[in-house]
């Protein structure tokens, strides 16, 4: 399962609650949209039950970031051609909501009736190397919002270090802000390839043919990220910098960093593991489900109903490998 899905950090909801309950006080409940896949529709409106059917939008494989987002503009754009978009993960940690909201506020005000495009860049606190960053022009200062100069794809740590030490770069939370007029304007003009393939069914939209059209639509998208094929080309990006208490937790030690631990160092969610022997380890098992762990050092143990993961922490990045293996071999239901 998704850790979207899940309550990884025991506070009684899962991430994909979180994220929604931190834009309820400035966006109602009606103008939210979710893009997953068909398989996890379900599972959505279970976990946000304020939602109907029509407001997830389901792709029907996995075409990265920018067809993604292009799907929910021209969603958005066929019911309101006027409005304005903020995009986000589901999975983030914010611990100073307020300030996020804020911050979120003025973003939308910014790109309102403009062409603009806005992403929050986080004031780095360490160098990290499972991040991007953004490097910021401050001769492009409008108000409390920067030019972007240049983006940088996840660092080595000693690319890293020079990053946060030149006082130049923010680290890139992959939230971003614009009107539909700045996005479809954006795409016009650097993948043209993929606004064109959606113009062609603009009239489906927000109809009963919409998801009929998506379907024959999308597998011949290129799988291309929103940062690559707009953001690091385009020339009106901007950024608001930004100090909310922001993690992205796509990384576990991200995660770990903000996890309640033992005298030992152990993170365990839900306090239904017993550890002997058992230092700087993160525990993440479903609630009913108990374990005894003994004698592992930096180790990474999380259970889900239908598998089992067990790895060094300093060797997380190679999940996305274990990923695939399993898809392969077993199959979608085991992730």
């Amino acid at each position: 399962m998704p850790k979207q899905f899940l309550d990884i950090l025991g506070v009684g909801k899962s991430f994909i609650r979180s994220t929604f309950e931190r834009f309820l006080p400035i966006i109602p409940p009606e103008n939210f949209l979710v893009v997953t896949s068909e398989s996890y529709k379900g599972l959505t409106l279970e976990h946000l039950p304020e939602l109907n059917e029509s407001q997830i939008l389901c792709e029907p494989l996995r075409r990265n970031t920018a067809p993604c987002i292009a799907y929910a503009t021209y969603h958005i754009k066929a019911k309101c051609p006027d409005a304005n978009i903020v995009v986000t993960p589901s999975d983030h940690l914010i611990t100073n909501e307020a300030e996020f909201q804020r911050i979120i506020s003025d973003g939308l005000s910014f790109v309102a009736g403009d062409s603009s495009l806005l992403t929050i860049g986080i004031k780095p606190s360490r160098p990290e190397t499972g991040y991007g960053y953004i490097q910021i022009d401050t001769t492009g200062k409008v108000g409390d919002t920067d030019k972007v100069k240049t983006f940088t794809e996840k660092p080595n740590i000693e690319l890293a270090k020079m990053l946060v030490n030149s006082g130049e770069f923010v680290w890139n939370s992959g939230i971003f802000l614009w009107s539909v007029k700045g996005i479809v304007d954006a795409f016009e003009r650097y993948l043209p390839e993929i606004k064109n393939r959606f113009d062609e069914g603009a009239q489906y939209f927000a109809t009963d043919k919409e998801s009929e059209f998506i379907n024959e639509l999308y597998p011949g998208c290129p799988s291309i990220s929103i940062d690559y094929g707009v953001m690091e080309k385009a020339d009106n990006v901007y950024v608001r910098q930004a100090d909310f208490g922001w993690s992205d937790v796509g990384t576990w030690g991200s995660l770990y960093a903000y996890s309640h631990k033992d005298e030992l160092g152990n993170a365990v969610t839900h306090n239904n593991a017993i550890l002997h022997n058992c230092k700087g380890n993160i525990v993440n098992l479903p609630q009913g489900k108990v374990a005894v762990v003994e004698g592992l050092d930096g180790y990474l143990v999380v259970d889900t109903d239908s598998s089992l993961l067990i790895c060094k922490i300093e060797n997380e990045q190679s999940i996305r490998n274990y990923v695939e293996d399993v898809k392969y071999r077993f199959g979608e239901e085991y992730l």
